[in-house]
């Protein structure tokens, strides 16, 4: 028997599980302490208390510098990139009824990437252009990865092929590309690659990280919650899903294109970020033990992944910083492989 609150308002409907509100409000509490956190460490340590007497405007001049312009725009960077790509990893696992399927599995990551090393190293562009390329390159590699896969249907295992092959593609031309460009914007753009929120500054945040802020509520998130009950259909199946909803195409693009939104607006803010769409989904679907994972539990755990492994990058390897992306990755892939292998032995998607 199905618990929890149900929001109506005409067609749609809203289902609130008790376990994933407490699961969403746990993970996201834990997001902002690992944040507020990580406002104290650097080449100038300081206490919460003083972090906190900053933000409400009562310390110095020199802890306002250290907080407000330098540390504050990375933490927020980090809560926005790892919510927006674990909602993203979310819609598309759902979509495809497959554990497996991530932006940066199938290519859509891939696609950020390559659009935006092209603003970099031949543009010469600004944040808000990284981010428009970004965009532009993601949506292509979407349109190829579906034009490709597509065919009466969805296959998860079949969307996984294709996007290593779309995946293989895009990062080849970005590497080209990194070969003819200057060693400076080479340099800034390999840099970028990795994944990374060091160095994030109140531009990017303005043009970029405020972009996930406001896009993705204001514009992403209620296509996503409009749209909750054609996802649960589609996780039934195509042939089910237009018995019961008719209207499988239209919300399934829109779904689409909500998930490539915040993996390429991610993207542009922080680089490709490696795995965090995969794992933040899987750890909340495990400890919920449902066979989908809520968005919104999922959100919080991936801006705790991401916020988590920055941290850790200063702390352990201090005074050296690694890009998160690194500890993401070495996390990640160790995660991908037991799918992988369980997907196997009970030969279906997981």
């Amino acid at each position: 028997m199905n618990t929890g609150l149900v929001l109506r308002r005409r067609a749609v409907s809203l289902r609130l599980s008790p376990a994933s509100v407490l699961l969403g409000s746990v993970t996201w509490a834990l997001a902002l302490a690992v944040a507020a956190v990580s406002l104290t460490l650097g080449d100038y340590p300081m206490s919460l208390s003083e972090v906190a007497a900053t933000l409400t405007g009562n310390g110095t001049l020199i802890s306002y510098d250290v907080v407000v312009r330098n540390r504050l725009p990375r933490a927020l960077v980090a809560l926005g990139v790892g919510a927006a790509l674990a909602i993203s990893g979310g819609i598309f696992q759902r979509l495809a009824r497959n554990p497996l399927v991530s932006p940066d599995v199938i290519g859509i990551n891939a696609g950020a990437s390559a659009g935006a090393v092209v603003t970099i190293t031949v543009v010469g562009a600004g944040a808000g252009t990284v981010a428009g390329g970004a965009l532009a390159g993601a949506a292509i590699a979407a349109l190829l990865v579906y034009a490709i896969a597509h065919r009466n249907g969805f296959s998860g295992y079949r969307l996984v092929l294709v996007g290593i092959g779309v995946t293989a593609l895009l990062s080849s031309a970005a590497s080209f590309l990194l070969t003819r460009a200057d060693r400076n914007e080479a340099f800034q753009a390999a840099i970028w690659l990795v994944g990374t929120v060091a160095g994030r500054t109140w531009v990017h945040v303005a043009t970029v990280a405020g972009a996930l802020a406001m896009l993705a509520p204001v514009v992403l998130a209620p296509v996503v919650l409009a749209l909750s009950r054609q996802l649960r259909l589609l996780e039934l199946g195509d042939d089910l899903a237009r018995t019961l909803a008719g209207r499988v195409q239209l919300g399934r693009a829109l779904l689409l294109a909500a998930g490539v939104g915040l993996a390429a607006l991610a993207t542009a803010a922080a680089g490709p970020i490696a795995f965090v769409a995969l794992v933040a989904p899987q750890i909340v679907r495990r400890l919920l033990a449902e066979r989908t994972a809520g968005l919104v539990p999922a959100s919080g755990a991936g801006a705790l992944v991401v916020v988590g492994a920055d941290l850790v990058t200063r702390r352990l390897f201090s005074p050296y910083e690694l890009p998160a992306g690194v500890i993401t990755a070495l996390v990640g892939a160790p995660v991908l492989l037991y799918l992988l292998v369980r997907a196997n032995r009970i030969g279906a998607g997981g």
